[in-house]
């Protein structure tokens, strides 16, 4: 299957716009790009495309309204720059697609709006209606009121977890880079683009760096965990330059720029969804080839015989992730043991648990 080509069918998309790609180098917001984007998104609408904006760019618009040139670092000081620039950026948007005829609706998110699954359910409603209504949602994570345990960490992660909630059909994170390299393409001038990525290994991994430019937060790092997200809840992702004019509708055209995610083969149903994505990951589990085939080929529940290695604080009902033999993430789910009551019994037959625990909870982890 050419991946690229079925983007012709993508009927509800996901766009991702960071704030390196909506300001100039100064820190001030950069109108014609911002302009050009609407105008591409609007086209899309008219088309009868189902269109989410996930936009940063609201610390730095309030940066720009207060004549700073350096953004601060101090969660107080994010939270009042974000109170400022919200509504300049809402504004914008609000006003340049509406010249295009398109109706707008601001929504800001928190880490704790996933975390809750009826919270979850909610915001995949509300999105789902606003899409049904015709409205373009623009969404942002809620910098005025997030606190750094409740963040959810920066917008690539929010457009992955936004694109998993209304089981969109592609999300595309614009930045100011092309995609992923083979290197640093600043350092290493023999650095080549990645156009696709099947899967992503720990050597994919590895090729992630941290943080990009000093006025955003996502750098290649939190894009590969997006993609991850994305992937695995049946959305495809492209990373791709937003610099390029009309790069959305060239992607959606088939056409051959950035790196392309290829999504899983099926979505996932809600609650699946949210215990993958919405809930807190607090601790790890590690197991053995068998038990990785079993969950993955039959999907089998984990018994403890297969578990090598726990990792983490965790209390029963907890949301852990479970790693292969190698360090890869192959699945999540929710703990039915603590973590001390898991290290006791890793490795163990049912029949030994009750006998090691005195009382056997479930045989299923």
């Amino acid at each position: 299957m050419d991946t690229r080509a079925e983007l012709k069918k993508a009927k509800r998309i996901v766009i991702k716009v960071g704030t390196s790609t909506l300001t100039y180098s100064t820190g001030k917001l950069n109108f014609s790009r911002i302009e050009k984007l609407v105008r591409e998104l609007s086209d899309l609408a008219n088309q009868g495309k189902e269109i989410i904006l996930v936009t940063s760019g609201a610390v730095g618009a309030g940066m720009d309204r207060m004549g700073l040139k350096e953004r601060p670092k101090t969660i107080p000081e994010k939270q009042a720059l974000a109170a400022v620039g919200q509504g300049i950026l809402m504004h914008t948007y609000e006003k340049i697609f509406g010249e295009y005829g398109q109706t707008v609706a601001q929504v800001l998110l928190t880490r704790e709006n996933s975390l809750q699954h009826h919270q979850y359910t909610h915001c995949r409603n509300a999105l789902l209606t606003l899409l049904h209504m015709g409205v373009i949602p623009v969404i942002n994570e809620n910098d005025a009121v997030a606190v750094e345990e409740l963040k959810i960490g920066d917008n690539d992660t929010l457009s992955a977890t936004v694109a998993t909630l209304v089981d969109a059909d592609v999300l595309i994170i614009l930045s100011d880079i092309e995609g992923l390299y083979t290197a640093n393409p600043q350092t290493d001038k023999t650095a080549k683009l990645i156009s696709e990525i099947k899967e992503i290994t720990p050597e994919i991994d590895a090729l992630a760096g941290g943080a990009g430019s000093k006025l955003g937060t996502g750098g290649m790092f939190t894009k590969i965990q997006a993609a991850k997200i994305a992937g695995n809840a049946g959305v495809t992702m492209l990373i791709a330059s937003g610099s390029r004019e009309g790069i959305v509708c060239d992607i959606l055209e088939g056409k051959s720029f950035g790196t392309i995610f290829p999504a899983k083969e099926a979505h996932l149903k809600v609650r699946k969804s949210w215990l993958a994505f919405g809930t807190r990951i607090v601790g790890e589990v590690s197991v053995d080839a068998g038990c990785q085939a079993a969950l993955l080929n039959e999907g089998s529940s984990l018994l403890a015989v297969g578990i090598t290695k726990a990792c983490g604080k965790f209390s029963k009902g907890d949301t852990v992730r479970i790693l292969s033999e190698h360090g890869q993430e192959i699945a999540r789910g929710m703990i039915n043991y603590n973590a001390d009551q898991l290290n006791l019994i890793l490795g163990k037959s049912t029949k030994e648990i009750k006998n090691i625990l005195g009382v056997l909870a479930v045989d299923e982890f």
